[in-house]
């Protein structure tokens, strides 16, 4: 059986005086080693998630950023599709003035080349009508006196 002698309850008191100083000294040391770990990890919690938090308030900005920025580069593209229509427009106008003034040009250069054709048609009918007159009454007719009537046969032709 159990003998209860003086080295079982040395043992004893030592016993209950070092769960004392474990009790008193050490669980408090670790008690204080293992708070702070715990906040660490806490803090570390909360850094992930306000990280996470940040990450996604980031995206929502690149996003919104990246809508913006193709709202701006499509309003550039239509503002500059407006400016290339507005360049063709004034570019047809142009040819346009510029063929309406060539064709007036043309037009021009057409009737004084008619006329000068005409006249010179006319000079040409008026000197045949006096050769053909001068073989038909046999004398030479004077070209300066009959110059006004063969005017105004000319300009009837």
């Amino acid at each position: 059986m159990l003998d209860i002698n003086g080295t079982f309850i040395g043992q004893l008191l030592v016993l209950l005086v070092l769960l004392w100083f474990i009790y008193k000294v050490v669980v408090p040391m670790l008690a204080v080693k293992i708070e702070e770990r715990q906040q660490k990890i806490a803090n570390g919690l909360a850094a992930a998630e306000r990280g996470q938090k940040e990450l996604l308030s980031a995206e929502a900005r690149v996003e919104e950023l990246v809508k913006a920025a193709r709202a701006r580069a499509l309003a550039i593209e239509q503002q500059a599709q407006v400016r290339a229509n507005e360049t063709i427009d004034a570019a047809k106008q142009t040819a346009q003035s510029e063929a309406a003034r060539l064709l007036q040009a043309a037009q021009a250069q057409v009737a004084l080349d008619t006329q000068k054709a005409r006249d010179a048609l006319r000079g040409q009918v008026a000197a045949l009508a006096v050769s053909g007159a001068e073989k038909i009454i046999g004398r030479e007719i004077d070209a300066k006196a009959h110059a006004q009537l063969l005017d105004k046969l000319s300009a009837s032709i």
